[in-house]
């Protein structure tokens, strides 16, 4: 690989306002968590693998299925305020430092987006080892309703169209494709992650897109039954699970 190794970051909070402990609760039979560590565990690619926590309890489940958890994340990066450009910075930071050695990239893996598939890391690898200049590669998928016909109220109380122009548009064939960040693999590489300060979509990103059924999000308890059912009735086949 020409981005040199890859740290994998899993970050994983001990609290959560929408739903609490989520990150540690069953799904589909595994902790939220266990997904994305497994995952991760099936690529190749992937160097080092670790989860960044503030709490010793999720830091105990990491390690029951295979993640290291090398360190705690300090208190003021653990808020729910707290950037994740500070926490990746953080973790990167402490593990060239533990490891004495420097990581060509970093794999940041979601535990809250337990679709994405290890194909989707290793096409991720390809697209950032193909172009010397891209900064990293970003999930996406393509949203189920295009924006061009979403709609705002004005102060009148009358529709005007979200997107100035999108009313020439009459044939949903004719609108634009777009994309939506989904938070299914985050891959850039080290030196662009270290010295960035605002948001990383201002950097040099190629777009690896994953089909919407497995571009889940987890927030609440109402998206995480939902995710549980849709892989229990094998909408989403997550290969980890089929190994067990």
């Amino acid at each position: 690989m020409t981005c040199g190794p890859i740290l994998c970051v899993i970050p994983a909070r001990g609290g959560s306002k929408g739903l609490p402990g989520k990150n540690i609760r069953p799904l589909a039979g595994l902790p939220l968590l266990a997904h994305s560590i497994r995952c991760a565990r099936m690529c190749p690619e992937v160097e080092r693998l670790i989860v960044s926590t503030d709490s010793e309890t999720v830091a105990a489940v990491a390690r029951e299925h295979g993640a290291e958890v090398p360190f705690i994340r300090p208190a003021e990066l653990a808020t729910d305020t707290a950037p994740m450009q500070g926490v990746l910075q953080h973790a990167l930071r402490e593990m060239e430092r533990l490891d004495r050695r420097r990581y060509g990239a970093l794999l940041l893996l979601d535990p809250t987006s337990p679709g994405r598939l290890p194909g989707d890391i290793a096409k991720a690898v390809q697209l950032l080892d193909a172009d010397p200049a891209a900064d990293g590669v970003v999930g996406v998928s393509r949203p189920g309703f295009n924006p061009y016909w979403h709609c705002m109220v004005e102060k009148n109380g009358y529709m005007s169209p979200l997107i100035p122009g999108a009313d020439r548009f009459v044939r949903r064939q004719d609108l634009p494709a777009v994309f939506r960040i989904n938070a299914s693999l985050y891959l850039w590489r080290r030196d662009f992650l270290l010295r960035l300060e605002g948001s990383w979509m201002n950097g040099r990103n190629v777009m690896l897109e994953i089909p919407e059924v497995r571009a889940i999000h987890i927030d609440d308890r109402e998206e995480f039954e939902r995710a549980d059912l849709m892989i229990r009735e094998g909408l989403v086949r997550l290969p980890w699970l089929e190994r067990a």
